[in-house]
């Protein structure tokens, strides 16, 4: 589930659409969480599909830890990739904002913590020399997403929280004694599913 202060707006003819925040969101907010109405596919269904249907769940799913295909429900789906996003993955099945995000500004994900299964071409960014997301990027880039997240999540317990409700049961004792300093932040590395193991062990 995205954040509610979220819409979704026409960018352009190249980008199609993106979610927008219509009010301020605050650093340390969740913008989106996954809950029970979000799609759990697994691999094997999904390439039991008519290529149409594959081509669609590739293009608006991302893949969990597990490797499973999640397909949001909801506008979330439409969230665009950025070099510089202003929202980050945690190891809790949620997203928070890493600065904050004022009415009228798109929220961005960096793609390379989907698990993509192929490299993702995106448009050049000023600052950024690279227009492509590969799917190992995950590897080199987690470190500084989980820095950017412990940051964020010492604002967590300061902010409203719309989503919260929505964290897992099996996760919320733990973010909540992240929050309160009380533990240390589990990494993103949880969350990387290594397809060449599973090639291996196949």
């Amino acid at each position: 589930m995205v954040h509610p202060d979220t819409e979704l707006r026409f960018v352009n003819e190249i980008i199609g659409y993106g979610v927008f925040a219509t009010k301020f969101i605050p650093k340390g907010t969740i913008t989106w969480v996954v809950d029970e109405l979000d799609r759990r596919l697994d691999e094997a269904y999904v390439l039991s599909l008519d290529k149409l249907q594959r081509d669609h769940i590739f293009k608006y799913c991302f893949r969990d830890r597990n490797g499973d295909y999640i397909m949001c429900w909801d506008i979330g789906r439409y969230m665009n990739h950025s070099f510089r996003a202003n929202c980050i993955s945690t190891a809790y099945d949620f997203e928070i904002a890493v600065r904050d995000i004022y009415p009228g500004e798109e929220l961005t994900d960096d793609y390379a913590c989907f698990n993509l299964d192929e490299p993702f071409e995106c448009l050049p960014e000023p600052g950024f020399a690279k227009t492509k997301v590969m799917p190992d990027d995950f590897l080199l880039l987690y470190p500084e997403w989980d820095r950017k997240v412990a940051n964020a999540m010492n604002y967590f317990n300061g902010v409203e929280q719309p989503l919260k409700k929505f964290i897992s049961s099996k996760f919320i004792d733990k973010v909540n004694a992240v929050a309160t300093g009380n533990e240390r932040l589990d990494s993103m590395l949880n969350c990387y599913y290594n397809r060449h193991q599973k090639l291996v062990t196949a």
